[in-house]
């Protein structure tokens, strides 16, 4: 298996899901990367929170060689 760096898998599609919080604000989670989750109380900065969540998430992975998902592809339509 070759070695994929941090920008390899930033540059993969993952998936997230936006869902509105209880408290008020958003939960933002990385559906292919377990326990990859967010918040926000501000709508124009969950692409910047995902995009930091899904950094620490992937740099720890890397860091314990732990298995990272990747995006599923998409069926061609």
């Amino acid at each position: 298996m070759a070695n994929k760096s941090l920008a390899y898998y930033m540059a993969l599609p993952y998936s997230y899901e936006i869902i509105p919080s209880e408290e008020g604000g958003w939960v933002i989670k990385v559906k292919e990367l377990p326990g990859c989750i967010t918040q926000s109380d501000k709508w124009d900065v969950i692409p910047s929170l995902i995009q930091e969540a899904m950094q620490g998430w992937i740099e720890v992975a890397l860091e314990f060689n732990d298995p990272i998902p990747e995006p599923h592809a998409m069926p061609e339509v």
